[in-house]
């Protein structure tokens, strides 16, 4: 391990932002490329150092901004991770976060000490910098988690959906297929999405009906009876 950077005896803290959306059937997450040491040149999930005089969700929607350009999403304290190896600097405690976002989301631009910002697939990610491959992996399970008990899933699409639209995203998170009639009975069932009127046009055949969240519903809505 290389030494110097931090006193043995005061470990240094991060913030890191696992990012998530939904582009073409795929889960993509959003890595910055790093420029500078350790890892230079390896792809990262955007994060740093908190200030003194900052909170970690000040910190988190900072680091974001300042390496990606994104701000203004569904933010979530994920994980602390610490183990005393993670970082070749010394000792560094890392708060996770991840944030949701919709594919209509303006492209990322990299600033700060990132020379790139790139979506990648979750199925195909590249060498990662850290324990980041490990955060990654945490953050997946606890977005499947929160889909199947809470109403998070509708901070990845647009305002308005269909139903199919709404299934298949539930299946691309989760991996798995689901039944269209039992997953549509018990949507409806839970009460937290309304009919807006209006219908998916440019489709062959009968017209979609489009469906918003109700934003009165409450957020923990026991989805787990969506699923089969």
């Amino acid at each position: 391990m290389t030494t110097g950077y931090f006193p043995p005896d005061r470990p240094a803290l991060t913030v890191d932002v696992v990012i998530f959306r939904l582009r073409e059937g795929q889960l993509e997450t959003l890595l910055i490329r790093r420029a500078a040491l350790p890892y230079k040149g390896r792809w990262a999930i955007p994060g740093g150092f908190v200030r003194a005089d900052e909170s970690l969700d000040a910190a988190a929607r900072r680091e974001l901004l300042e390496e990606t350009g994104i701000k203004d999403v569904f933010l979530e304290q994920l994980y602390t991770f610490g183990d005393p190896r993670r970082d070749p600097r010394g000792r560094v405690v890392t708060v996770a976060y991840f944030a949701l976002i919709t594919a209509a989301q303006p492209p990322p631009h990299a600033g700060d000490d990132a020379a790139e910002a790139r979506w990648h697939t979750m199925p195909s990610l590249p060498e990662l910098a850290f324990d980041h491959k490990q955060i990654l992996a945490y953050a997946l399970r606890r977005l499947r988690y929160k889909l199947e008990y809470t109403a998070v899933g509708f901070e990845l699409l647009s305002d308005e959906f269909t139903l199919a639209e709404l299934q298949a995203a539930y299946e691309i998170i989760l991996d798995e297929p689901l039944d269209k009639r039992n997953f549509r009975r018990r949507l409806l069932e839970a009460n937290v999405i309304e009919e807006t009127g209006k219908y998916r046009s440019g489709q062959v055949g009968p017209r979609a009906q489009l469906y918003r969240y109700r934003t009165d519903a409450v957020a923990e809505v026991k989805a787990r009876r969506l699923f089969p």
